[in-house]
């Protein structure tokens, strides 16, 4: 796995490290500068990920935007607004999953990687887990320090964490931000408990609604999201690091949420009613096919 500074001066594949890549699309930022970036694909394991990139210590500008709802909480604009609404039911849905697979209702450690406003370690800790989360953003850090009473750290590699403490980590949708995604699997599996289980959820390229727009699919999000997965390329990412997936699940909602975001960036009247109307029909695809669906969760666990 190479590292971020490799990524951003050359085009070799960051999976296989293959030098056979190609520029795919062009992507724009919508959200923050305006500015394009290419995805690249590796046309030997057709891994896509974010060419071009800024330089690391420029990355933090292109988030600092107050649309960016998992650092700043904002209800602005209709899309956001209905994410809100929608994240209660969302975050009891992860409940139940996190206490169906890893057999644990509470009294249990979880660790929520890139926690943002800090709901779902907060839920969990309402439920009696004993909770930990990151985040390296410092407002969003203070804003789940003050709302829920809970101290996140800035570093996945703080010295609070210890060796095989967690009975669960999540990840929901954090991953494809990640510079360095091989040191991170490596940190998680020093951190997960042997019979511990690995919940990530990423947008998935391959979706339905990924079709549709084509290089003006919102969850792109470049430069932000650095790497684009499928099913195959996080399987394989995954097991290159100790780790097999278990089982694999949809993410119903996120394809609504993602069309009305993708209608309103291409300056769509009604963009609201279209990106319903798109959204509805990636949701029926992904119920024949979940590889179909916006995103997807993976439950890993440690290869024993």
């Amino acid at each position: 796995m190479v590292d971020y500074t490799e990524v951003n001066n050359t085009c070799e594949c960051p999976l296989c490290s293959s030098p056979d890549t190609e520029e795919e699309m062009l992507c724009e930022d919508y959200m923050v500068s305006g500015e394009s970036f290419p995805i690249c694909r590796c046309k030997s394991c057709g891994f896509r990920f974010t060419g071009d990139l800024p330089q690391e210590n420029d990355m933090g500008r292109y988030y600092d935007a107050p649309e960016y709802i998992s650092h700043s909480n904002t209800r602005r604009g209709i899309v956001n607004k209905l994410y809100h609404r929608i994240r209660k039911y969302m975050l009891a849905q992860k409940y139940r999953l996190v206490c169906r697979e890893t057999g644990r209702k509470s009294n249990a450690d979880i660790l929520d990687v890139g926690t943002g406003t800090g709901y779902f370690p907060a839920t969990m800790k309402a439920a009696g887990w004993n909770v930990e989360a990151v985040e390296i953003n410092e407002k969003a850090r203070r804003f789940v320090l003050d709302t829920f009473g809970i101290s996140v750290e800035e570093s996945l590699y703080s010295e609070r964490f210890g060796k095989a403490r967690f009975d669960c980590i999540t990840l929901w949708h954090v991953l494809e931000h990640l510079s360095e995604p091989g040191k991170v699997f490596e940190r998680l599996g020093y951190l997960l408990k042997d019979d511990g289980k690995l919940i990530i959820a990423v947008p998935n390229r391959e979706s339905a609604d990924a079709s549709h727009y084509g290089n003006a699919w919102a969850a792109y999000d470049v430069p932000r999201h650095l790497w684009h997965f499928a099913t195959d390329t996080l399987k394989r990412m995954a097991g290159m690091h100790g780790f097999r997936v278990r089982s694999i699940k949809p993410m119903p909602f996120d394809g609504f949420y993602v069309s009305m975001l993708s209608e309103e960036y291409k300056g769509s009247r009604f963009y609201f009613m279209k990106g319903l109307l798109v959204g509805l029909s990636a949701w029926f695809k992904s119920l024949s096919d979940k590889k179909k669906s916006s995103s997807l969760i993976f439950i890993l666990e440690k290869n024993r």
